[in-house]
Parts: structure tokens; sequence; C-alpha cells
């Protein structure tokens, strides 16, 4: 079931401006019940400020006030049929401070799965630098013996989406994927840290 956006503070918005029961905004929300008595008791989500469904466009009040005359009803999230426009701002990428030690990982993955990936496009996708792609090819980054081979698209470092363009582009200027034989040949052990791929398709 598709939740609102930020189901917290939506429920705290419900709690305050609606007669709705806590059944009814737990199920709209994904929240428990009783976490929704603890919001209206106050202690829970303190001091969060409320957000408004209607004017996010998830909710209309006539479906608000629908629900409030039977608390048997249940709300339905409001879905809006158009697509919805990704924009992608100019420059580096910002990847949130708790995810950048991942990017190691990441890039291990991608010179063991994918080596016909230009350092560029690396760089690219996950927001990384070409001396920090060479310091983990060549395991003389700091933390080497702790890199792990992780997928960037399950890190959230990039979508798959993003991943497929890449390789598409990388497949059109010439770069050859690695036979599956060879990625598993290529590099040691993803849970101990083992030896990185020396080759450089770049």
């Amino acid at each position: 079931m598709a939740l609102p956006l930020m189901p917290k503070a939506t429920a705290v918005w419900l709690v305050e401006n609606t007669s709705l029961s806590f059944e009814q905004i737990a199920a709209f929300c994904g929240l428990h019940s009783l976490e929704v008595q603890a919001i209206a008791d106050g202690e829970v989500a303190v001091g969060m400020v409320g957000l408004d469904p209607v004017v996010n466009g998830q909710l209309t009040k006539t479906e608000i006030e629908r629900c409030e005359k039977n608390e048997a009803l249940r709300l339905k999230l409001l879905i809006v049929d158009l697509p919805q426009v990704t924009a992608r701002s100019k420059g580096p990428r910002y990847t949130p401070i708790t995810k950048r030690g991942d990017k190691p990982d990441a890039i291990a993955w991608l010179l063991k799965q994918h080596p016909e990936l230009s350092d560029a496009q690396t760089c690219r996708l996950i927001g990384t630098t070409k001396p920090t792609i060479a310091s983990v090819r060549e395991r003389t980054h700091w933390n080497a013996a702790n890199i792990k081979t992780r997928n960037p698209v399950l890190l959230g470092l990039c979508t798959q989406r993003e991943l497929e363009e890449a390789l598409a582009l990388a497949i059109r200027r010439g770069g050859t994927p690695l036979p599956p034989q060879e990625q598993e040949e290529g590099y040691g052990d993803d849970e101990q840290g083992g030896s990185y791929n020396e080759r450089n398709d770049d």
C-alpha cells in the first residue's frame, strides 16, 4: 500500500486537525494505532510540525470528511497519474554524509563488475574523484583492508537507470564488458576484502 509523504508528520497534522480515529490515521500513514495515540498524547513526535496532506495533494477535504463520518472507512491516498519530472542539477553529485563512507565499496564493485566504465563515468555515477578510483584499483586507499564490493544502486549512490545508461554509453564508445568468469576471478572475496582487479580500461 502506498504511503503519504512523511507519514509521521502527516499523522501529526491529521491528529491535530481532524476527528479521524487513531486506527484510520494509522492505516493511512502506515503506523501502529498505539503510535498515533502516543502522538495525540504528546509522547511521540514532540515538536514535529504537521504536514498537511491536502495542501500536498495527497488527500482531499471531501475524503477526510467522508471518513470522519464513519470510523469503519479508510482514507484513500490521492494518486497523481502524471509522471514526476526528476530534475538533476548541474555540477557534482551531492552525497549525504552518512553514505560517503560507502563510495570505496561502490567503486570496487564497479571496477569488478563493469570495467568497461571509464573513470569519468564512475565519478559522475557515484560522485567520487579519479584519485580515489585509482587508490581503490591499486589498493593504496587508506581503508583498503575494509573495502567490500557493494552495488552502488543498493547503497543509494545512484539509480539503476543511471547505471544502465552509463553502461550503454560505455559500450557504444567501445568498452567491452568483462566475461562472467573473469569477473569472478578478477577480485578476491568480497567479505575478506581480497585483491582488486589491476585492469584499467580507461
